[in-house]
């Protein structure tokens, strides 16, 4: 039982690890207006695979810790489930907004040229930073969840 819990919750780890780092590459990409609305069709098609994975990560998680009887005994994973939660507050509470305006705007200048408008182009690499750090946080995340350090 534990084997299949554990391979379900890190499968369930890179249907949310894997769009986070290939979702920003594809919005980058895009160099014409229409590309960019093509990108943001795509990317909020597999917005599904991060919920889905988020939901049994946790579900498999705890799961996991009720088996092992580890609890929060242990700081890696006191620490792990800390940058979870800064990780999910990034990504909703700071690029969700920006990139619904984003997607506002891109559905409002359709047919205004094949130029990505620069207020875009602006907003858009104004997210970089954020994305990057949410990035870092799953990197860290991942790291400490496999090493388990301390």
């Amino acid at each position: 039982m534990f084997g299949w819990l554990l391979v379900l919750h890190i499968l369930a780890s890179i249907a949310v690890i894997g769009p986070s780092f290939v979702v920003p590459v594809i919005r980058r990409s895009a160099r014409t207006a229409d590309q960019l609305r093509f990108a943001f069709d795509v990317t909020n098609k597999l917005a599904i695979l991060p919920k889905i994975g988020g939901a049994v990560l946790i579900i498999t998680g705890v799961w996991l810790m009720i088996i092992t009887q580890m609890g929060l005994s242990q700081m890696w994973l006191n620490i792990s489930i800390l940058l979870s939660l800064l990780m999910v507050a990034t990504i909703d509470g700071l690029i969700g907004p920006r990139i619904k305006k984003i997607m506002q705007i891109a559905s409002i200048s359709q047919g205004k040229g094949d130029e990505v408008p620069a207020e875009l182009g602006r907003l858009m690499k104004k997210i970089v930073p954020i994305e990057t750090a949410s990035q870092l946080l799953m990197i860290a995340i991942t790291v400490l969840m496999v090493l388990k350090p301390f």
